[in-house]
């Protein structure tokens, strides 16, 4: 059931994505917009299949896992019918919010996840960017799901079905979505969340529901450049030398030179690898929270601890 679920899965989205990749090709080309690079794209479907393929050579261990406590499961739902699948997917976005959330505030699976955010551009295709290493823990978030009733192989399938959404709004050429803006993660939220200016970064981490960054005061709407400033994608350092490797293992080996350092303690050294990234014993560099905090004192503007007034909401289409 569940290969003939991926397989469904696979043959509806496979060529809506040629489809969508391919008329954003075109618009960006007609707006004179370079938001495609042939490295660039080349780069991602290399990261999408190393990131397949580790999911596939590791699943059968964590669906095994689930499987585990899915037999001691606290609850035994006694049917599988709307309430079963649409709780499932409100837990299932809830606990990849926590994901990534972590994924962005502890340095030592920030190594792994910063892979997606290297892009210096926003398109389709950076959507399949993927952190090639997280299938190894990603399922232990899961984990509650299937202690609370939930099947492996439906686990599995939900988030696969929110990824679809995930890879959709990687984009630049869709505006702001009406009232979906509210409820979901849309193109204009997840631009924040790609770009590296300071005002932008570790915001609106949700997959499918934006709720999650508004009730936990990680939100922030796209703002105009004359509001603000143009959104800049990537990292607020991107990678000198990008290739194959350093893509994949660039922050690894500054993580493994800042521990090694010599006349550190063991507390430094620990929060070189579990600390917020951009943490240094000797205050040397920035945390988002204190680029934040610099932008603030410069343009004399407090900084917002969550921004959600969207009473501008225009429906825009690409």
């Amino acid at each position: 059931m569940d290969s003939l679920r991926e397989q469904w899965l696979i043959l509806i989205s496979t060529p809506i994505y040629i489809i969508i990749i391919g008329i954003e090709l075109l618009l960006s080309h007609l707006q004179h917009k370079k938001i495609y690079t042939l490295k660039d794209t080349v780069t991602n479907v290399y990261l999408m299949l190393l990131n397949g393929g580790i999911d596939l050579i590791f699943r059968l261990i964590y669906i095994g896992i689930w499987q585990y406590f899915f037999l001691h499961a606290f609850y035994k739902w006694q049917e599988y019918g709307v309430t079963y699948w649409l709780t499932l997917l409100l837990a299932e976005d809830f606990l990849y919010y926590w994901l990534h959330r972590f994924d962005h505030e502890i340095r030592f699976f920030w190594a792994t996840h910063v892979t997606h955010h290297s892009s210096p551009v926003m398109n389709f295709t950076v959507g399949f960017r993927s952190s090639a290493f997280q299938p190894l823990y990603r399922f232990i978030y899961f984990i509650p799901l299937a202690m609370a009733g939930f099947q492996p192989v439906d686990i599995l399938f939900i988030y696969a079905v929110t990824q679809i959404w995930g890879i959709f709004v990687h984009t630049e050429l869709i505006g702001k979505m009406g009232w979906l803006e509210y409820l979901m993660v849309t193109p204009s939220h997840h631009r924040v969340h790609h770009g590296s200016n300071p005002k932008y970064l570790d915001k609106n981490m949700g997959m499918f529901l934006i709720v999650w960054d508004k009730l936990f005061n990680t939100f922030q709407k796209e703002l105009s450049a004359d509001d603000y400033q143009p959104i800049h994608y990537g990292l607020t350092k991107n990678i000198e030398k990008s290739n194959a490797f350093t893509i994949i293992f660039h922050e690894w080996i500054q993580i493994t030179k800042d521990v090694l350092q010599k006349n550190i303690s063991f507390k430094q050294r620990m929060g070189y690898l579990f600390g917020t990234p951009g943490w240094s014993h000797d205050g040397s560099r920035q945390t988002s929270k204190d680029l934040q905090l610099i932008e603030a004192q410069q343009t004399g503007v407090a900084e917002p601890t969550m921004s959600t007034d969207e009473s501008d909401l225009q429906m825009q289409t690409i």
